[in-house]
């Protein structure tokens, strides 16, 4: 049975009430929560309004900011700002839990296989270069994975190394448009669906 999580409540002077202790609690003290695996929801004391996901937003930015902390590359953080307002906005938050479930759920299996390649040391300065690369197949995963919803989107890369494609037909473009058009109208009313 799934325990319900820990209510935290904010108030107007920013401080953060944990119900569950009865106590103040700091963004820092939140992190360590979720470093624990506890979970909980952040409400506004006035309104009430969940505001879990701009708390969690502002852990991310303070750990961001301190020195050695950052996680978050600077291309893949313009990726995820592009994706905002496009129309497979609604597919990057799925495929990011996922990947990050997944990534957690073999988080063992990776810190075995580094400590086997690499020696005892956790993380020695060799491994570095392997976690680059491994971060690079990742973004290229996730590139390809958006090309194929949105096969308008190639990399300049693809695009420098295929030969130029012969001018399209104003009929085949045209066409191309109505399918567009007629696929966006089906995943709007499946999203009023939900």
């Amino acid at each position: 049975m799934a325990t319900k999580p820990i209510t935290i409540k904010k108030y107007a002077n920013r401080r953060l009430y944990n119900t569950g202790t009865s106590t103040y609690v700091t963004l820092e003290d939140l992190a360590a929560m979720v470093k624990k695996g506890e979970d909980f929801e952040v409400f506004d004391a006035k309104t009430n309004e969940d505001i879990t996901r701009s708390v969690l937003a502002q852990i991310i930015f303070e750990q961001e900011n301190k020195d050695g902390q950052s996680l978050l590359p600077v291309a893949f953080l313009r990726h995820l700002i592009s994706f905002y307002g496009d129309s497979m906005q609604g597919l990057v938050p799925s495929f990011l839990e996922l990947s990050m479930g997944r990534f957690a759920g073999e988080q063992q299996n990776f810190r075995e296989t580094v400590g086997k390649a690499f020696g005892t040391q956790p993380f020695p300065a060799q491994a570095f270069g392997s976690m680059d690369d491994l971060a690079r197949q990742n973004m290229a995963l996730f590139s390809n994975a958006m090309n194929v919803f949105n096969p308008f989107a190639l990399s300049a890369a693809v695009a420098e190394s295929a030969p130029p494609a012969p001018p399209a037909k104003p009929s085949d473009l045209e066409a191309m448009k109505q399918q567009l058009d007629a696929m966006q109208k089906q995943i709007e009313i499946m999203a009023k669906k939900r």
